[in-house]
Formats: structure tokens, C-alpha cells, sequence
């Protein structure tokens, strides 16, 4: 399994739109992929879970893959999150 930490940064959060394009980065891949915050995790491959989280501006969020590319699939979905200007 491998995981990182990133702080999102966006002044609206995590909303609809980069959060979709993160689910269909995730759902490329293999490799079971997770999202954290505050305490709760969720599929990275559901869009529904990942509105769910409501994540804010400022928030520490906890991306995680565990598989056979789990490697490569961390990487997309953090390369994806700092493309959109989400988060660092």
C-alpha cells in the first residue's frame, strides 16, 4: 500500500468538477484507491462517496492505493489533484 498526505487548496474545495475528473483518473487503474478525511474513507472510484466528504478549503485529505499499480494509480490521482489546482 502506498498513501500522501496533500492540504487542498482550492478556494471552493473539493467540488463536482475536479472531483469527478479524479474518480475517472482512479478508475484507470487496478489498484484499490481511497480517499480520507477527517476519520472517514471512501472509494476514490465513487463520485457519489467522494461528495459525500464535503471537503473544504484548507482541508487534509489522505489519498491511498493498495494493488498491483497501486504505484502508478497514486501518482495519477496526485498528479490530477495539483494539475486542477486543487491542492499541494
Amino acid at each position: 500500500m502506498v498513501e500522501q498526505t496533500m492540504k487542498i487548496t482550492a478556494a471552493d474545495g473539493l467540488h463536482a468538477r475536479p472531483a469527478t475528473a479524479m474518480v475517472q483518473i482512479a478508475g484507470q487503474y487496478q489498484a484499490d484507491v481511497n480517499l480520507e478525511y477527517k476519520d472517514k474513507s471512501v472509494n476514490l472510484k465513487s463520485i457519489m462517496g467522494v461528495m459525500s466528504l464535503g471537503i473544504p478549503n484548507d482541508a487534509e485529505i489522505k489519498l491511498t492505493a493498495d494493488g498491483e499499480d497501486e504505484k502508478e494509480a497514486l501518482e495519477a490521482v496526485v498528479n490530477k489533484v495539483k494539475e486542477e489546482g486543487l491542492g499541494e
